[in-house]
């Protein structure tokens, strides 16, 4: 069983509260939860802290999400408590500051991961803020037990890459139509809200979720928007 799996926080010291700015009328978390929701899984799941949850918790249920917390820094363990309670034998990990991830990508590349069975996947040569990783439920245990660089831990899956000799890597460049590694979707600084602001009311108005995060559609629309 995959279990797809959406860190987040409020705190963050750039764009405080970006969590539950509103994109399109609706609380960005949510955004984020929406797009990957045509992502197949057994489980989803939004991953926070303890001083989130009571302001994530209604929004998770709306989006059809079990609410995990965890440890606010160690994000590795807190992805871990989460395993340990769903059981899912591969996560796909994204993070809540990305509302444009691409919906389609994640597919694929948790297709491919499972197909060759490995450790840890991710694509290459996207924009920034549009992909996501898969990785194996016990390869993240154990990075869960090696670790030790506060890096490892808060970024959940360096010691996974950094350690080729352990660990089996996909991280081929991705496929032509989802290559853009000069566009910027992620929402990290206030000029980032407002891109993603104008970006959003310039993805197809009325699509399904399906149509609408289409990495095609997103990028299409952020170069005519930010040539």
């Amino acid at each position: 069983m995959t279990a797809l799996i959406v860190q987040a926080r409020l705190d963050s010291s750039r764009l405080y509260g970006k969590a539950l700015l509103p994109l399109g009328g609706r609380p960005l978390i949510l955004r984020v939860m929406e797009a990957l929701k045509t992502v197949p899984c057994g489980c989803r799941i939004l991953a926070c802290p303890p001083d989130c949850a009571s302001a994530f918790a209604a929004l998770a249920e709306e989006a059809g999400f079990k609410l995990a917390v965890g440890p606010k820094e160690d994000v590795l363990a807190r992805y871990c408590l989460a395993i340990r309670r769903f059981a899912p034998d591969r996560i796909i990990r994204a993070t809540g500051d990305n509302p444009f991830v691409f919906a389609d990508a994640a597919i694929r590349l948790n297709e491919e991961a499972g197909a060759l069975n490995a450790d840890y996947a991710g694509y290459s040569g996207m924009p920034y803020g549009a992909g996501v990783e898969s990785v194996k439920s016990e390869a993240l245990l154990r990075a869960e037990r090696e670790a030790r660089s506060p890096t490892e831990r808060e970024h959940v899956c360096p010691y996974l890459y950094n350690h080729p000799e352990v660990f089996l890597l996909h991280r081929p460049l991705a496929p032509l139509i989802w290559q853009g590694p000069d566009i910027r979707l992620t929402v990290d600084t206030p000029e980032d809200y407002k891109q993603a602001e104008l970006l959003y009311t310039g993805l197809p108005a009325g699509a399904s979720a399906g149509e609408r995060y289409r990495g095609e559609a997103v990028i299409r629309s952020a170069r005519a928007l930010f040539p």
